[in-house]
């Protein structure tokens, strides 16, 4: 016998719980019939093949209603499922369960129709009215539609994972299909997609010659932390596709002879962001500190600022004399390493003139070319 699609909505049995129904089949008997739609198998998958390999005769039933709905009500709550595997799971049965009755529906419009088509060459009765008929029109479905948060109550989690699901199974089905298989965890599916996203966009780097280059690298932390907590807090690669120093440090960087870069750094990463702009081919010369005042979690310290590096290669000091304080105490927002947009006057204070880019930018900015949005 074959298998219905729905039937492999879930992932698989594990080879050891297999092996244990098939022990208690084989002591007791199939206690549970197999469950067939239009001949194929919908449910008891493997109560099947454990009765093949016995060579048991199975017994089977019949179900006509919607088979994604009747896989989701048996396995919806299965215990070994993570929230945001059940999410993905839910997403797949409710799209495939929308096409099945999308296509029931459009099946019962055209049965209406020839029956439409039909009753005007029915014979009429000597009162002049249509003879009456056997068959009855089917009601229309009800409107499927649902909000996120009746999305989410359905399936048993929060909205959130049902928005992480249905962006991932929009956006890389592909992912989609391995973390419901079991194949990989949600959180490395979303950082893989995110990986593969700024992979693309490495490649397109803006040619040209920019004076002004402002840059917030998306530094690899190597954080253990980084699938744990919640999805809102925690480690850098949760909010965005981390890059190695190595990577970064492979980027071809179009800069002018003359040129400046302001180059974002955290504590951990002073190191490495003294070392990043040598390797693009520019001299430190001074930094900013941005002050949050909110505190942040830290290993050693509770951390309130960030470092905004001012680095030089050729002849490139400030176009307009003035001078700012090297302190800016400006109170972080609750995004994710979300910039001040103040840091983006100043250097549009000192340096006026001249094509200038941003890296690892996080929207359009007027008389800038961004690249690489987060």
């Amino acid at each position: 016998m074959s298998f219905h699609p729905a039937s492999e909505a879930f992932p698989a049995m594990s080879p050891d719980r297999f092996a244990e129904l098939k022990a208690d089949i084989g002591a007791h008997g199939l206690r549970e019939p197999i469950t067939l739609c239009d001949g194929l198998i919908l449910d008891g998958r493997n109560r099947y093949r454990a009765c093949v390999e016995l060579g048991i005769e199975p017994t089977t039933r019949e179900y006509s209603g919607n088979p994604w709905s009747y896989v989701w009500s048996l396995n919806g709550q299965r215990r070994d499922l993570s929230q945001d595997q059940r999410a993905q799971i839910w997403v797949f049965v409710n799209r495939n369960s929308r096409e099945w009755e999308e296509a029931e529906q459009q099946a019962a419009e055209e049965a209406n129709h020839r029956r439409s088509e039909f009753a005007q060459a029915r014979p009429r009765a000597e009162t002049g009215e249509f003879e009456p008929l056997l068959q009855q029109s089917v009601a229309p479905l009800v409107d499927q539609h649902r909000t996120q948060r009746l999305k989410a109550s359905r399936a048993g989690v929060n909205p959130g994972a049902i928005a992480r699901a249905e962006a991932l199974a929009t956006a890389r089905p592909d992912l989609a299909e391995q973390v419901r298989t079991g194949e990989i965890k949600p959180a490395e599916a979303r950082r893989q997609a995110r990986r593969d996203e700024m992979a693309g966009k490495v490649s397109a780097i803006p040619d040209g010659q920019f004076a002004v280059i402002y840059a917030d690298p998306p530094w690899s932390y190597n954080d253990k932390l980084s699938g744990d907590i919640s999805e809102d807090y925690g480690a850098a690669e949760k909010h965005y596709p981390a890059m190695s120093l190595s990577e970064l440090k492979a980027l071809s960087v179009p800069t002018a002879p003359d040129s400046v870069l302001f180059l974002w750094s955290t504590s951990p990463m002073l190191v490495e962001a003294l070392e990043l702009a040598k390797a693009w081919g520019f001299t430190y010369r001074a930094c900013f500190v941005w002050d949050k005042v909110r505190h942040n979690m830290g290993h050693y310290n509770s951390v309130r600022h960030e470092f905004l590096l001012v680095c030089v290669r050729g002849n490139c000091t400030p176009q307009v004399v003035k001078l700012f304080d090297s302190v800016q105490s400006i109170e972080r927002t609750k995004e994710h390493s979300e910039k001040p947009e103040k840091f983006r006057e100043i250097i549009d204070t000192l340096y006026p003139n001249g094509p200038r880019l941003e890296m690892f930018a996080r929207r359009q900015v007027e008389n800038w070319i961004t690249w690489g949005t987060l």
